[in-house]
């Protein structure tokens, strides 16, 4: 049995969000009433979570990160310091525009470095990596490696986050880590199984 979330004092948990088992929110952070946080996450200080944000089980998220309302995190996320997620694209003051936000959806696996921000109505695919400092402005392969701004594939990453040889070989390639294989197919990456 999995021991029960441990809430920082100094943080703000609603009775109306969901915190899974096992999961740590720290100092000063805020989740919002309807927010829901899955089974052995970890919040750092600073961290807020809106109503209708989402977060799978095992999310890593270090400090001071806001996941706004649309953004969902899946399971095994990690979303590095001063990460930022938006949820309007046309922002103004003087406009109220709750009803023109965008879902984000970062995919299971995938990891979104300190200062990289993620423009709303966009998917990282399933183990993709965003550098420190990316401009996410479009869609992110499964397992690619982007960086910049705007944030452009520069290579392909393991599922372990370790960088595949560049230019991948035709035939494929093995992590030099944990030695899966992959192999490019369809303008995409694949795990060879």
């Amino acid at each position: 049995m999995k021991p029960p979330a441990v809430i920082h004092p100094t943080a703000i948990v609603h009775a109306e969000a969901q915190v899974g088992a096992g999961s740590k929110v720290w100092h000063w952070s805020h989740v919002r009433e309807g927010a829901t946080i899955g089974e052995d996450c970890v919040l750092g200080q600073n961290v807020y979570v809106a109503s209708t944000a989402v977060l799978g089980d095992g999310v890593r998220v270090q400090n001071n990160v806001s996941i706004f309302d649309g953004v969902i995190l899946e399971d095994h996320v990690f979303c590095g310091p001063s990460a930022v997620f938006t949820n309007v694209k046309n922002p103004r003051a003087e406009i109220r525009r709750r009803d023109a936000f965008q879902t984000t959806r970062v995919c299971r696996g995938a990891t979104i470095g300190a200062n990289a921000t993620v423009i709303c109505g966009n998917t990282v695919g399933t183990y993709a990596f965003v550098g420190a400092g990316a401009v996410v402005t479009d869609d992110v392969a499964p397992f690619a490696l982007v960086l910049g701004a705007p944030a452009r594939r520069v290579g392909w990453v393991c599922r372990c986050g370790v960088p595949l040889p560049r230019p991948l070989p035709e035939e494929g390639a093995s992590c030099p880590e944990c030695a899966r294989a992959y192999r490019l197919r369809d303008g995409g990456l694949e795990e060879v199984r």
